[in-house]
């Protein structure tokens, strides 16, 4: 089952968003806040023991808003925080408009319990880049309850980021 917008309020499962216009049907859509670009290598492994992220470099948006990037991957960072409900999960798909622009977004498995302004994977497509504007709608988030109890939620590294 997909949470709609009115279960959505109701549980406080995304806060500090720019607008209630961003609520969808079932999910809300997700703004962006900020573009990294990659300077380095990244290493992952099993138990997280050799884990180290990619360095990334924090991309200035243009005095009119704008910025554009050419063909490539970049970190991005959302405007809202979300809080996932204990039993639920959410997953997130990139909007139309920014795939008919030849970009999309890779996201992993918002679990149960975490909360946090999350991070995505932008991946530019088209050979001739693409403008992005500040606090753009990129990706729709839908929360889908889980069967059961899922037991202790959500406690890793990334709990409460950017926060």
């Amino acid at each position: 089952m997909v949470l709609t917008k009115q279960e959505l309020l109701k549980r406080e499962a995304i806060t500090g968003f720019l607008s209630r216009e961003q609520f969808q049907p079932a999910g809300i859509d997700l703004t962006l806040r900020d573009v990294f670009s990659f300077s380095s290598t990244g290493s992952i492994d099993f138990d997280n023991s050799g884990r180290k992220l990619s360095e990334t470099s924090k991309l200035q948006f243009g005095s009119d808003g704008w910025l554009y990037l050419p063909k490539g991957a970049y970190k991005i960072q959302y405007n809202e925080i979300v809080k996932i409900p204990p039993d639920c999960i959410a997953l997130a798909f990139p909007r139309s408009s920014l795939l008919r622009c030849g970009a999309f977004v890779h996201c992993a498995v918002w679990d149960p319990g975490y909360e946090g302004r999350s991070e995505s994977l932008l991946v530019v497509e088209n050979e001739h880049g693409i403008k992005l504007k500040k606090n753009a709608r990129l990706v729709q988030l839908l929360f889908f309850k889980t069967h059961g109890e899922v037991g202790e939620g959500y406690v890793g590294k990334y709990q409460k980021e950017n926060i």
